[in-house]
């Protein structure tokens, strides 16, 4: 397993990262929910690249901050911060569903560190249905008694998957859910409730500036074919918009793929050919901050 680290955001809070293997730095940025463990799957199966995955604010193993600050402005610049920490002048992205607005956003505000954005199952429009569903369980611990009994009901819980192995879903509920001597809790804060219905009272805004934003870099789409968060049609429109993108949409999945799938790893290679085609990216030797927990 891999060792997490910690860096010092700019309002002081501690957040959690994993940093592994070498060569360009890619920055693997995690679900609403959830936290770097997220990528294990595809960590696994990557080779010749330098993988950062953070744990946002609330999340894993990184601060409780409040509800206040879990906001998309916010976590894109603490991404920022850790790329300062290590050095590391330009990564690409990988994002997975809130992950992926990080990444547009970290494009659109600071370009010059992004050498391509790689979005998992999420666009410039979300919908509200499949947005609503995550809403419910946001927040809320399970009313059972093992990790067991929610590993049984994971395929309702995420709807739209389909030949998974039992093994993956024992997987996944060790990823959504930590059992403490007090019972079956959370991994993240449950205030991210209070800042997600905060959003949803709002009008839905119009992100795709922010995907117009990435036009100059090599960018791909992961699309779960049976997602309830990101349609077939916005996916058509965000080819039409960028034909050059590379994107593959896989049977079986839904909100949100795991990336080990073999067309979503082939796609994830040929993006990652095309951001860094000289094998450039690699940070700067920089001293990164101390961790006084080291």
């Amino acid at each position: 397993m891999t060792a997490t680290r910690r860096f010092q955001a700019k309002d002081g809070a501690w957040l959690v990262y994993r940093d592994e293997g070498s060569g360009p730095p890619v920055l693997a940025l995690a679900g609403l929910t959830r936290d770097g463990r997220d990528f294990d799957y595809l960590a696994r199966r990557l080779s010749g690249i330098r993988l950062i995955r953070l744990d946002s604010r609330g999340r894993g193993g990184s601060d409780w901050t409040g509800s206040e600050t879990y906001s998309v402005a916010q976590e894109a610049q603490d991404a920022l911060t850790l790329l300062d920490h290590l050095g590391i002048p330009r990564a690409a992205i990988i994002g997975s569903s809130r992950g992926g607005l990080l990444g547009m956003v970290m494009a659109a505000t600071a370009p010059d560190r992004v050498a391509g954005l790689c979005l998992n199952d999420v666009g410039p429009v979300l919908e509200r249905e499949g947005l609503a569903r995550i809403g419910r369980y946001i927040g809320e611990k399970p009313a059972v008694d093992s990790l067991e009994e929610i590993a049984d009901r994971m395929p309702l819980v995420m709807p739209g998957f389909g030949e998974v192995p039992e093994l993956r879903w024992v997987e996944e509920t060790l990823r959504h859910y930590v059992e403490t001597p007090q019972g079956i809790d959370l991994p993240y804060d449950p205030a991210l409730r209070q800042s997600f219905d905060a959003a949803m009272a709002k009008p839905l805004g119009d992100a795709w500036p922010l995907f117009d934003a990435c036009k100059a870099l090599p960018m791909a789409l992961i699309h779960g074919a049976n997602s309830d968060v990101l349609s077939t049609a916005t996916a058509d429109a965000m080819q039409a918009r960028r034909p050059d993108m590379i994107r593959v949409e896989l049977a079986d999945r839904g909100h949100i793929p795991f990336l080990d799938e073999p067309a979503a790893l082939a796609a994830i290679e040929s993006w990652l050919r095309l951001c860094f085609p000289d094998g450039d990216g690699k940070p700067r030797e920089t001293e990164p901050r101390s961790d006084p927990d080291a």
